[in-house]
């Protein structure tokens, strides 16, 4: 007896020993090697058991990032446990020779904070034969380039900058697809997005020195609005490429792979300078560029009972619609109405250009010749570092036909004068006798009132068939559309999944993608770092059903499930009819 429960007793202490181990999170380093030539690469993966969230990397004080961080999730089912791994992957090369020490990354699981230990690693000699030229990961590397080119990285507080994306890509590297799965954002700047069009390949491009195929990717022009250091957010792009692999073929040609990439622009700072102090005129509102600038008046000779426009215009490069233009300044008799702004300014990658107005609509009361004296506009002029000033001509308006200012009195007892002396026959087309006859009242049968309520019911009930035919009739059709354009999104975003039916794996992968890329989308948000119970929460603060947001995180599952456990029994067809209708439910609840 005592046997048996001392056998119990260790089963369940083995049992629990293991429930244990296995609930315990682990967040480690791994490097590809701890001693490395000056010319080789170091390929180093931050893995943890359980997903995060808020990873910092270490500083990597003494190496270059070629390429990442790049993300890879796993999960298995063995014996009905779950095993989950995930993988942050960077690529480094040294700048130095000597010991260098990688510093300890963390990461947030479960509310808690992790870290890695410290790695020392070695940097000697250059070595003859470097890292291997087959690996998939050293070809795209080298071969591989996303760029963000600034204009300028020093500009002036409101003075103009282009930043044009670039990705380059040579032999033997081919591209069959590109995602923008992390678009830049401005917040500190007043940005315009130029319109690329359709995307084409220069195959003559050039970077670093070496011919490259050059695709542009996007176009913005930044007009920065703090001063100091800004930074530019990255953009990041995931590639399906085909690349060269290891294995030949029965001829000795090198058996093509398909893969994926994620590559990433890398964070930018634009130090912003302030405008300077020193020698600032009082009167100056902000123009920065280089301006031209007029009064313009479109008549200088009317009568008092007329009007004329004058119009303040700015000609130039530069910010055109981020500063005030000056007041116009006339005399006390001339009454001025508020001014009606105009802008013609086309943006292109040089930044903006045309011009800026204000018209007034000005109103004189008497008879004179008045001065419109000059206005000054004052501008910064980056090119030469220094304010300048732009003066408009002394202009003279001459106004005829109209009482003379200071005469009012005078001419109001002239009038009196002239209606007191009048002749006794001014009044003679009043008549003084009349022949008044009484009024009859008509019948009511005649009168308005009954044809009103006659016609009236008549007119409502018209009113009423109108109404229900085509208002309500149009919001049906409202709906209607909101019907179809939500299952045109589904359609959309689940095409490439939908081309992929004969293969699970990819189907399952483009299915994942496609709900993450109808997300990000549609609630504006990344969710490459997100947990499905971030996900989960995100679509209840929207509003969004709660068993709609159970049921898109299902699916998520589910694509999780069938890439990671492939002998897993799946319905590709299930699955895909419900992500289509879950996505349409989601556009309608939006």
């Amino acid at each position: 007896m005592n046997q048996i429960l001392t056998s119990r007793v260790l089963v369940v202490f083995l049992f629990i020993s293991t429930f244990i181990v296995q609930a315990q999170v682990s967040f480690d380093i791994k490097v590809s090697k701890k001693r490395l030539g000056l010319n080789e690469r170091l390929r180093v993966d931050f893995v943890m058991n359980e997903n995060g969230d808020n990873f910092n990397p270490p500083s990597f004080k003494g190496f270059q990032v070629v390429s990442g961080p790049q993300q890879a999730v796993s999960r298995s089912w063995v014996n009905g446990m779950q095993s989950f791994s995930k993988t942050y992957t960077y690529f480094l090369t040294p700048k130095l020779k000597g010991k260098i020490t990688l510093d300890q990354a963390q990461i947030t699981i479960n509310r808690e904070v992790y870290k890695t230990s410290p790695v020392i690693i070695e940097v000697t000699e250059a070595v003859e034969k470097p890292n291997d030229p087959n690996n998939i990961d050293y070809i795209t590397d080298e071969n591989i380039k996303l760029v963000a080119e600034i204009s300028n990285s020093n500009p002036y507080l409101n003075e103009g900058i282009s930043v044009v994306y670039k990705l380059y890509f040579r032999n033997p590297i081919s591209i069959s697809d590109v995602q923008e799965l992390e678009s830049p954002g401005y917040g500190d700047f007043w940005s315009h997005l130029i319109k690329v069009g359709q995307v084409r390949v220069n195959n003559k491009g050039q970077y670093n020195g070496e011919s490259y195929n050059e695709v542009v990717w996007r176009k913005v022009v930044l007009y920065p609005q703090k001063t100091g250091k800004l930074n530019l957010e990255p953009l990041t792009l995931n590639l399906s490429l085909t690349v060269p692999s290891s294995r030949r073929d029965l001829f000795g040609r090198r058996i093509m792979t398909q893969g994926q990439k994620t590559i990433s622009a890398g964070r930018r700072v634009i130090n912003v300078k302030p405008l300077p102090e020193k020698n600032q005129p009082a009167g100056f509102t902000g123009a920065v560029g280089q301006f031209d600038f007029d009064v313009i008046l479109d008549k200088d000779a009317l009568k008092a009972t007329e009007s004329f426009q004058a119009t303040l215009k700015v000609r130039g490069n530069g910010n055109l619609k981020l500063f005030k233009l000056p007041k116009i300044n006339v005399p006390n008799t001339l009454e001025v109405y508020e001014p009606e702004h105009k802008e013609n300014v086309k943006i292109k990658l040089s930044g903006m250009g045309g011009t800026v107005e204000d018209t007034y609509t000005i109103v004189p009361k008497y008879q004179g010749r008045y001065p419109i004296p000059a206005v000054e506009f004052l501008y910064f002029d980056p090119k030469t570092k220094s304010y300048k000033s732009v003066r408009s001509q002394d202009l003279l308006v001459d106004v005829f036909d109209g009482p003379i200012a200071g005469d009012a009195q005078e001419v109001a007892a002239n009038l009196t004068k002239q209606l007191v002396q009048a002749n006794d026959t001014a009044f003679r087309f009043i008549l003084l006798d009349t022949k008044l006859s009484p009024i009859k009242t008509p019948s009511f049968w005649k009168s308005k009132l009954f044809w009103i309520l006659l016609v009236l019911p008549i007119l409502l009930l018209l009113f009423t068939f109108l109404f229900k035919r085509f208002v309500l009739g149009r919001s049906e059709d409202s709906a209607s559309k909101k019907q179809r354009e939500a299952q045109y999104l589904a359609r959309k975003y689940l095409s490439s999944a939908k081309k992929a039916f004969h293969d699970q794996v990819a189907f399952y992968e483009a299915l994942e993608r496609a709900l993450h890329n109808y997300l990000k989308a549609k609630l504006k948000i990344e969710t490459i770092e997100l947990s499905k119970d971030k996900i989960e929460s995100l679509l209840l603060d929207k509003k969004v059903k709660a068993q709609t947001a159970l049921d898109f995180v299902s699916v998520i599952e589910n694509c999780e499930l069938a890439r990671y456990a492939p002998g897993r029994s799946v319905s590709v067809k299930r699955d895909y009819e419900k992500a289509s209708s879950i996505i349409a439910s989601i556009d309608r609840q939006l």
